[in-house]
């Protein structure tokens, strides 16, 4: 939350203009490659594969997901009665339309004691198919806000897609290496975030458009994030408990289903919406510190309502 905020700052103080700009720019595009890259290389397709028989769970999250938030996201941008922008609309849209994250959803899932393999195995499935689902159904539901023209398609192919399909392929030899230095490579992960969030917001300060953000526009942005995040989290609790699954599945579902992945829907943002993108993602931006903040709550109350492990059998004596 800290970085973001800096990243944002930093901006505003110091943005990339002119010839800096233009490196920005290049930089932020290779920093997405090598993000969707190392993706790509980490994911065990073996895993993810074992991760199938969970139909329940995965058809809830994708359902939520690629469904249910959608269509969350027509109507608080139709019947919001708060003052937005037609920016900050787009954004709050868009926000409808991510896949689902991994990283905190997982680490949230096994703070709860929940289904962690599950949680894994429902994230990846998202991260994947919103490769595709979230630029057609941008193009769909955006329309010529999201300039999704064939060239747009072909950027998307090399900036996300094409590094990811590369790191899946080597990943039998790099796997491994990728698997040991996780900690060491965490600062790529989270440096390429940082650069796309600085050079979009570089570009917002350079062209003025800040000035069409006014505070009760962005109390408004807070107020209709909030009512998303509550429905989303009721409304994949309902489900799970309709569809009987078990407490660690149902922790999964609930957390999966109701996040939004910041990392997937920065560089998407950057490609379909070009200088407007800054605006754009600041509701992907508020809602992912919400998620954060709204998981730790829920995974505090789960992890002291749930039943203690039971204790493990003595490890038989070498012989």
């Amino acid at each position: 939350m800290a970085a973001l905020a800096g990243a944002v700052a930093l901006a505003a103080l110091l943005p990339a203009t002119g010839r800096a700009a233009v490196a920005a720019e290049l930089a932020c595009d290779l920093a997405v490659g090598l993000l969707f890259f190392l993706y790509g290389a980490r994911l065990s397709t073996r895993e993810t594969l074992a991760g199938l028989r969970h139909l329940r769970l995965h058809g809830l999250v994708l359902g939520c997901t690629f469904v249910l938030f959608p269509l969350l996201g027509l109507v608080a941008t139709a019947l919001a009665p708060v003052p937005l922008t037609e920016q900050l609309r787009t954004g709050v849209l868009f926000l409808c339309l991510v896949p689902s994250t991994v990283q905190s959803s997982v680490a949230l899932t096994g703070a709860a004691r929940g289904n962690v393999p599950a949680a894994i195995c429902a994230g990846t499935y998202s991260s994947l198919l919103g490769l595709l689902l979230t630029p057609l159904l941008a193009a769909w539901l955006l329309d010529a806000r999201a300039a999704l023209s064939a060239d747009g398609l072909l950027r998307i192919c090399a900036q996300l897609l094409a590094p990811f399909v590369a790191g899946q392929l080597l990943r039998p030899w790099i796997g491994g290496f990728l698997s040991r230095h996780r900690r060491v490579l965490t600062p790529v992960d989270r440096g390429s975030i940082l650069l796309v969030v600085y050079t979009a917001f570089s570009g917002a300060v350079d062209q003025g458009i800040w000035a069409t953000v006014t505070p009760s526009a962005l109390l408004g942005l807070l107020a209709v994030l909030l009512a998303l995040l509550a429905t989303a989290l009721a409304a994949a609790r309902l489900a799970a408990r309709l569809l009987r699954l078990d407490r660690g599945s149902e922790v999964a579902a609930v957390l999966c289903g109701s996040q939004k992945s910041l990392a997937n829907g920065l560089p998407m943002a950057t490609v379909l919406f070009g200088p407007q993108a800054a605006l754009v993602v600041l509701p992907l931006m508020i809602y992912h510190q919400l998620q954060l903040l709204a998981g730790t709550l829920l995974t505090t109350h789960w992890s002291r309502t749930s039943p203690a492990h039971p204790p493990a059998e003595a490890a038989p004596r070498p012989t």
